[in-house]
């Protein structure tokens, strides 16, 4: 089936309308791939950040694609306009509380699900919850699905700082998480690791660093900063970042690599000198930045090359997320007001 979707990007993104369409907009590569799965998509955890955007851009992918599947998206949905926008969209919600077994057992049966419930900001102070979210809820949801194909959301926190001249942890890189949300995050994969090895069911572990929107993320913090003549700290002097769409579409195209034992990939885009990118919103914005402090050596940064050998190079650039930012603060366009906390060294979030 010829696609009907653009995927020209715009000059400037004026609102949210607009941005939650660019961002929902399915590739072909996309439609292609989710038309060879079988059945309907469950999201569980699906109303933060990512999941609404993801679950408009997997629905229009299978509505392009002629697919019969449905998606269906739980969370608690603690702001119900997350819960509304979905509904607006034609997408299926369940409100239900994942901590309560209980629940489980009126959620619908799916051959395939978005795995995406989780706990980072807040996590200090709160860490017997972190890790009753990061790594008990993982097993309630691995023995009630043990015949389900899962794409499971991790973190690129699972590394440990490496050196930003080697190019970024590979997926065979040594793991070494810092702080307990770190650490958490790799006891979320060695949960389902181990419910795919005793039950056969496919897995893909996804390392995600740092996707972009207008209203989140390490180029909205640095704009931001930029604008408001904050200084920018470059001590942790690199990232590796990836626009939210592109990083929805190669997550949900990943569930065609799920296996036994799950397999890992890492999610994001090219590595950013966060003084570079300070200097290029300085010119942009027409704000010289106010740069503190020396880039250390290491920094948190992934190399994604597997996955890009898979999907693609992502679509947006960095310089096109950047333009579209620019002008995003530059307008007074809605920040989420949840600063990625790129900077923090010690893994505490």
């Amino acid at each position: 089936m010829k696609s009907q979707v653009s995927l020209e990007p715009p000059s400037t993104i004026t609102s949210e309308q607009q941005l939650d369409d660019v961002l929902s907009t399915p590739s072909p590569a996309l439609i292609d791939d989710l038309s060879k799965l079988d059945g309907d998509i469950l999201i569980l955890g699906g109303a933060g950040k990512m999941g609404p955007t993801l679950a408009r851009q997997e629905q229009r992918a299978l509505q392009e694609a002629g697919h019969p599947g449905g998606v269906t998206v739980v969370a608690r949905f603690s702001d119900p306009s997350s819960r509304a926008r979905l509904e607006e969209w034609g997408i299926r919600t369940v409100a239900a509380d994942l901590l309560d077994r209980k629940a489980h057992a009126e959620l619908p049966e799916a051959e395939n699900i978005v795995f995406m419930a989780g706990r980072k900001f807040g996590s200090t102070g709160a860490e017997s919850l972190t890790w009753a979210m990061n790594c008990y809820l993982p097993g309630i949801v691995a023995e009630r699905y043990p015949h389900s194909r899962f794409a499971v959301f991790s973190t690129g926190n699972v590394y440990p700082l490496s050196p930003v001249s080697a190019g970024g942890s590979l997926e065979t890189s040594p793991v070494g998480p810092v702080g307990e949300y770190a650490q958490s995050c790799l006891g979320r994969e060695r949960i389902f690791q181990h419910f795919s090895n005793i039950n056969s069911t496919p897995a893909v572990l996804l390392r995600i660093s740092y996707a972009i929107d207008l209203r989140y993320g390490v180029l909205a913090d640095v704009a931001q900063k930029v604008w408001t003549g904050d200084p920018v700290d470059v001590t942790t002097g690199h990232a590796a970042v990836i626009w939210q769409g592109d990083a929805n579409a190669w997550c949900l195209r990943s569930l065609l690599h799920a296996s036994t034992p799950p397999s890992v990939l890492n999610i994001t885009g090219p590595i950013i000198s966060i003084r570079e990118t300070a200097e290029g919103f300085g010119r942009l914005l027409g704000r010289p930045p106010v740069i503190t402090g020396e880039e250390a050596p290491d920094a948190l940064v992934l190399n994604a090359g597997k996955a890009a050998s898979l999907f693609g190079a992502p679509v947006v650039s960095i310089e096109q997320m950047m333009r579209w930012i620019a002008h995003w603060v530059e307008s007074g366009g809605r920040t989420l007001n949840k600063p990625t906390h790129f900077e923090q060294r010690d893994g505490r979030f």
